[in-house]
């Protein structure tokens, strides 16, 4: 009983100490490096001839504003989907991403808009920055419910740091294309998730097994998450990608995908069920995949039947998989895949990577015309053949995992430290453990927490 007191004095100390670490050390970068960038700065834009409607921020503002919400509300709510871990889900979703947003600022500007001794940031900054939270959020969700804020803090630091630095080896150094993340933001995050889940592996895990499923109204939450995301995911892959047709065909080519894999989940999903009977958790999640898949490929001439093939390919290989290989690799591997972004974010992604080599590899300059510099600038330059295009992107699908499992792994030895304070085996997926829940819970739901508390301070 007296390691209460002391554990609860360090759980009041190490959060606020590690927020107030990392945002004072952030603000005082900031203050040292960042400025704006022509566009933003009134000086600069103003000295220019420049009328302000060819600002960048009206075109690309609004695209910001949807992957905005996706990362807010669509990442947390869609994980809300565990009985008692609500507050949680969507409380530390906003927690690091605020954090993810600061520092992937600077880790991005460092590799990729510093000159003259400065990182400049405007609004493309901003995408490039929620891009980041996203695959961190993905990670989040591999270890949801299974570790404490102060350690997922520490996760994301690390994440970001790799993050920016896989991105700028595949987009600056091998010239990969990968408009809407499916290796940068989606294999990324979601190998470096399972990495870290399998290093931090639970055999005790069992005593929090009645936690861990959903109920009517938490179900409800999550299906709030996937209709954000769902809704938006044409802006998330089409956001960053060159104004006017690209951006276009990007729109169009995950609007079709998206559509071909919620009709392919449900038609799994009922097809494997019990029954015939739907499976929330598929709705949710893999209707999805078809966002993910055509991330790498969005912006090429995929065509509208092969967004509709891909899109049909995703929802049916991560139904599957949430059915059948979601129960193997825990039980195999040893991976405990709270949200099964492996099914959603990890198949899907490399699948997306393989496709981005096909249709890379297809590409020529009777299909694409004059299109084809702003698709492929190395090809349409003659610096490369279509098919040495379609091996740098095959290999910056195998540098991604090479980081993202590298980085996962040196992520669970960082979050096992004691100090950390990650929940007991018998009190995971349990919001009291870190939040001031309000007394509407029945005693019979409060009361083996209570239980639970004694055995493990014993």
């Amino acid at each position: 009983m007296a390691g209460s007191p002391r554990r609860a004095a360090g759980r009041r100390l190490l959060l606020p100490l590690l927020c107030l670490l990392v945002q004072v050390a952030t603000a005082i970068l900031f203050a040292v490096f960042v400025r704006y960038n022509h566009e933003t700065d009134a000086a600069l834009w103003h000295w220019g001839n420049h009328s302000n409607a060819d600002n960048e921020f009206y075109f690309r503002y609004p695209s910001f504003q949807d992957v905005h919400a996706m990362v807010f509300v669509g990442f947390g709510f869609l994980m809300a989907f565990l009985q008692r871990y609500g507050f949680s889900s969507v409380g530390f979703t906003f927690l690091l991403a605020a954090l993810a947003l600061q520092w992937s600022t600077l880790v991005q500007g460092f590799l990729h808009s510093f000159h003259d001794g400065h990182i400049h940031v405007g609004v493309d900054s901003m995408i490039n920055a929620d891009f980041c939270a996203g695959a961190v959020l993905i990670s989040f969700g591999a270890v949801l419910g299974k570790t404490g804020p102060a350690q997922l803090l520490l996760m994301a630091l690390l994440e970001v740091a790799l993050f920016g630095i896989n991105e700028f080896v595949l987009l600056s150094l091998l010239g990969v294309r990968d408009a809407g993340g499916s290796m940068t933001i989606h294999t990324f995050g979601a190998y470096f998730g399972l990495v870290l889940s399998r290093v931090l592996y639970r055999p005790q895990l069992e005593k929090s097994k009645h936690r861990q499923g959903s109920i009517y109204h938490s179900d409800l939450f999550a299906m709030i998450g996937t209709t954000f995301l769902w809704i938006f995911w044409p802006s998330f892959n089409s956001a960053p990608t060159t104004l006017g047709d690209g951006q276009h065909r990007t729109a169009l080519n995950t609007y079709y995908s998206l559509s071909a894999s919620t009709l392919s989940t449900f038609a799994l999903s009922a097809l494997v069920g019990g029954d015939g009977r739907l499976d929330m958790v598929h709705i949710q999640n893999a209707a999805l995949a078809g966002g993910v898949v055509v991330g790498t490929s969005s912006e090429m001439m995929l065509t509208p039947f092969g967004a509709l093939a891909a899109g049909f390919l995703a929802g049916t290989v991560s139904t599957l998989g949430y059915k059948f290989f979601t129960p193997v690799l825990e039980s195999k591997f040893k991976v405990q895949d709270t949200c099964g972004v492996h099914n959603l974010h990890g198949m899907p992604g490399v699948l997306g990577a393989l496709l981005g080599v096909l249709v890379a590899g297809l590409a020529t300059h009777e299909a694409y015309g004059d299109g084809l510099q702003s698709v492929f600038p190395l090809v349409a330059e003659g610096q490369r053949s279509a098919t040495s295009q379609a091996l740098y992107q095959l290999f910056g699908l195998f540098v991604t995992l090479t980081f993202a499992s590298v980085g996962g792994s040196l992520g669970g030895l960082l979050l096992r430290l004691p100090f950390l304070d990650g929940p007991p085996d018998s009190q995971c997926y349990e919001d009291q453990m870190y939040w001031e829940v309000p007394q509407e819970q029945d005693d019979e739901a409060q009361g083996p927490l209570r239980a639970e508390e004694l055995v493990t301070q014993a």
